[in-house]
């Protein structure tokens, strides 16, 4: 057997392959693992030998060394447990021919336990996600009960082992030769939608085929729109937004409704494509939570008491921690109460929201986290919330509400797409009508379609660069005429007009309208902050 095998660490938020060698010399005998390794890591000695020793494998009287190279970069994780153990049997079984060594490359990870079976830990699923993409076409060997979760990673060619034997056993067995060489893009495109379908629907998530590409949803809804009562403007908003993932500000008297809109806009965004379930997913490994695949975008609520490290994410010489901006890549990120975050906090998210991503830079560390997510805020009119209720008198005084309302600048309201001002549930108790979750999901997948379909779009419209603006968002004669006045009349900014476009060109693709004419320039400015 081979005595190199490969494995894989994170540098920050970047994976680095890590090459693990063995060497069996004259000496006592001793085992001795070198290339920065940690506690985690050292601690393995210990686990490999008595798995070892319970698989029926032993190790020859000589003193043993592990390398870890590159030797320069820190190394920590139970999951080197497994390659480490399979570099040090070179001489138990027979070994994989020089030929076979230079054209495939093999990697293992897994956790040992005493008896020789193999775990799954969550810090090996952000690798194997970035793997795919630094070694495609490569074997990996990992543990069998994380086989539901590893199988839809495309790219890679998986074994999957209950037990240390199992590994050695299929490291050591003759692959069949690939045909996969020969076989244009095109059909092992068409391979790779067959397998991760057939994945998806173990999983029970529907999908959508739209140019090739497969988009995973769920029907069902824990709370619906429909019981959002006497709201039809800020519903047909939050249409708008989630159709175009717009950044949305809803402001209205407390119990009207902001935060029942905003926690039900998670369900009616457009499907996921795998790509995203697994960027996702390894967010959530990397935050400790227990990960799933799942079509739901992320939902993120941070209390407005949390500070800013938890916000923003840090940095520690070893270990990233990504914040609710970076846990809310491709989802929601939800400010209740948003004049009473910090300011800081909030100053703090011009530049994701603007450039969506997030760069942190410390002084062993510098990190860049991709933000592109949805925002999504909700505010009182006033300190005591009753300056637009037409039943309850406001007992704010006219400092108080400029010093509420001051404490969103400018340059960060200037990021907001859409602007609604909600108004207290009208008397009388109305049948729960207009539109549902059900209707508004199926408004936003029309859009979606229509978007991919007509202009090979990849992104939101939210989220268009300057050219693709002009590209993509073409206006007719008279909506570029009525543009024109209104960014004379208000004093637009640049940053504006483009917003005004976009939110338009949503409107268009949820009208399936190729143009953008002038009634979709008129809603969209009906929802600007002017």
């Amino acid at each position: 057997m081979t005595n190199k095998i490969y494995c894989a660490g994170l540098v920050g938020t970047d994976t680095r392959i890590i090459e693990i060698e063995s060497a069996f010399t004259r000496g006592l005998p001793n085992f001795h693992i070198t290339g920065l390794a940690t506690s985690s890591i050292q601690e393995s000695k210990q686990r490999v030998q008595s798995a070892l020793a319970n698989s029926n494998f032993t190790l020859p009287p000589l003193k043993i060394t592990i390398n870890l190279s590159p030797s320069d970069i820190p190394k920590s994780g139970s999951y080197f447990d497994l390659p480490i153990a399979l570099v040090l049997q070179a001489n138990a079984k027979p070994a994989l021919s020089q030929e076979a060594q230079d054209s495939q490359k093999w990697f293992a990870f897994g956790e040992l336990g005493l008896d020789g079976s193999i775990k799954y830990t969550q810090s090996m699923y952000p690798l194997l996600f970035d793997l795919a993409l630094l070694a495609p076409s490569s074997h990996v060997i990992v543990p069998e009960s994380a086989k539901d979760m590893l199988e839809v990673i495309p790219h890679l060619h998986f074994h999957f082992a209950p037990t240390l034997a199992c590994a050695l056993d299929i490291l050591t067995t003759p692959l069949p030769t690939l045909q996969n060489s020969f076989v244009d893009s095109q059909t092992l495109k068409e391979t790779q939608n067959i397998k991760e379908k057939h994945c998806m629907q173990k999983l029970g998530f529907s999908c959508l085929e739209v140019e090739g590409e497969l988009y995973y949803y769920l029907h069902d809804f824990e709370f619906d729109f429909s019981e959002v009562r006497n709201q039809e403007v800020a519903k047909r908003a939050a249409l708008i937004a989630a159709a175009g993932f717009h950044n949305i500000i809803f402001e209205g008297s407390p119990g009207c409704g902001k935060s029942m809109i905003a926690k039900r806009m998670r369900a009616i965004l457009p499907p996921m494509s795998l790509k995203e379930m697994m960027q996702t997913l390894k967010l959530q490994c990397l935050d400790s939570h227990n990960p799933t695949y799942s079509p739901l975008r992320p939902f993120r609520n941070p209390h407005q008491s949390a500070s800013k490290a938890s916000i923003l994410g840090s940095a520690t010489q070893y270990e990233p921690k990504p914040g609710e901006i970076a846990l809310a890549h491709n989802g929601i990120l939800f400010f209740d109460e948003l004049p009473h975050f910090k300011r800081d906090i909030l100053e703090s998210l011009r530049e994701p929201l603007e450039n969506n991503k997030m760069t942190i830079s410390r002084v062993h560390s510098k990190l860049e986290y991709n933000t592109s997510f949805q925002f999504i805020g909700a505010q009182n009119p006033c300190p005591c919330g009753n300056l637009l209720s037409p039943t309850k008198e406001c007992r704010c005084q006219d400092k108080e509400i400029a010093a509420y309302k001051n404490r969103l600048s400018e340059p960060f309201l200037d990021r907001i797409d859409l602007f609604v001002q909600m108004n207290e549930r009208e008397e009388g108790d109305k049948a729960m009508s207009g539109l549902d979750s059900q209707s508004m999901q199926r408004s936003v997948f029309e859009a979606f379609i229509f978007a991919r379909q007509t202009r090979r779009q990849r992104v939101f419209n939210a989220k268009l660069s300057e050219k693709e603006i002009e590209e993509f968002c073409t206006l007719s004669s008279e909506s570029q005429t009525l543009l024109s006045q209104a960014s004379e009349r208000f004093n637009l900014s640049m940053r504006s007009l483009n917003k005004i476009k976009k939110i338009a060109r949503t409107i268009a693709d949820l009208a399936q309208s190729p143009q953008i004419h002038k009634e979709h320039i008129l809603e969209a400015l009906s929802f600007r902050r002017i």
